[in-house]
């Protein structure tokens, strides 16, 4: 093991370029016909990208140790747990603006590209500001909290994706066709260029990660502040996110408690940054802690399926 060396160059290189080879055999090779993601094909999907995740957690492991390992474990099990209430958004989005089933796995591909580059970009920010200013911790330690208390009392039957700021601002300077153009998000149109509705969609689809991603980002930093774990571990929870988003969607309905078991994970890494000179908890720990809560909110959440049906 040599956990001791630094992150290289190679060590950012070699991962994105294995990301974009992925990518690129995603859309170019397995997804290149628009069709329709039927669950047996997602659960596939989703089971490859979580073997690939663990692999690299493997990885991980044999070259820089133990507790980084725990660290880029404890940090994907963190982001794709909170990026489970960002599924059911993304189903009212789609229903919403009634989005084809066949398009909509090219809406969330090229949605969750741009929300890897944002992320890419706030990670980075991120850890510019903890190492200049390392009081920022107990900054996002109370943003967590916050977010976590009004997590656990929202809603998202209020959701109004045509009173989004952005997609007003869209429909003000740009023109918007009347109906869908197959996979296009751009069309001419009597010599001018108009915005489809799917282009409102995956406006819509990033926008959102980026709210979603104000709680995930600070969350991880609880666990680690090492930029290469903390980008890896949020890269493989959000590629497998979008397969996940075809197993989970129809039966987001089941999770009623989950929504309850995200929040006290926020409050829980909150108040581990806020005490962590008085208190330490280590990481191994800390997986245990969260990994414990969200079993147990979807335990609870399926317990609570089964009066319902048998009365039905």
């Amino acid at each position: 093991m040599i956990a001791d060396n630094l992150i290289t160059p190679w060590h950012w290189v070699g991962f994105v370029v294995v990301i974009i080879l992925f990518l690129a055999l995603d859309l170019g090779v397995f997804h290149k016909h628009a069709h329709v993601v039927k669950f047996k094909e997602a659960l596939g999907w989703t089971t490859v990208w979580f073997i690939l995740a663990m692999a690299f957690g493997g990885f991980i492991a044999f070259d820089r140790g133990r507790e980084e390992a725990l660290e880029y474990l404890t940090g994907y099990l963190i982001e794709l747990s909170l990026s489970l209430d960002n599924v059911f958004v993304m189903a009212l989005i789609f229903s919403f603006f009634r989005v084809p089933g066949h398009h909509q796995h090219r809406v969330l591909f090229w949605g969750i590209l741009g929300a890897l580059m944002m992320r890419g970009i706030m990670i980075g920010v991120g850890v510019a500001l903890v190492t200049l200013f390392h009081w920022i911790l107990y900054v996002f330690g109370v943003v967590l909290v916050v977010s976590g208390i009004k997590m656990a009392f929202s809603s998202d039957e209020g959701l109004h994706p045509e009173a989004n700021p952005i997609v007003r601002l869209a429909r003000k300077f740009f023109p918007i066709t009347a109906g869908y153009h197959g996979q296009k998000f751009l069309v001419v149109e009597n010599g001018k260029r108009h915005l489809t509705p799917l282009m409102l969609v995956l406006v819509l689809v990033e926008t959102t990660d980026l709210i979603f991603a104000l709680d995930s980002i600070p969350a991880i930093f609880g666990i680690t502040q090492k930029a290469f774990i903390i980008f890896t571990s949020n890269v493989f929870a959000i590629l497998g996110l979008r397969s996940l988003y075809f197993v989970l969607a129809g039966a987001m309905g089941y999770f009623r408690f989950l929504k309850i078991g995200l929040s006290v994970v926020l409050i829980f890494i909150g108040v581990k940054m806020l005490l962590a000179k008085i208190l330490p908890i280590s990481t191994g720990l800390s997986l245990f802690v969260v990994g414990v809560i969200l079993l147990s909110a979807i335990l609870v959440s399926l317990l609570a399926i089964r009066p319902e049906h048998k009365t039905d």
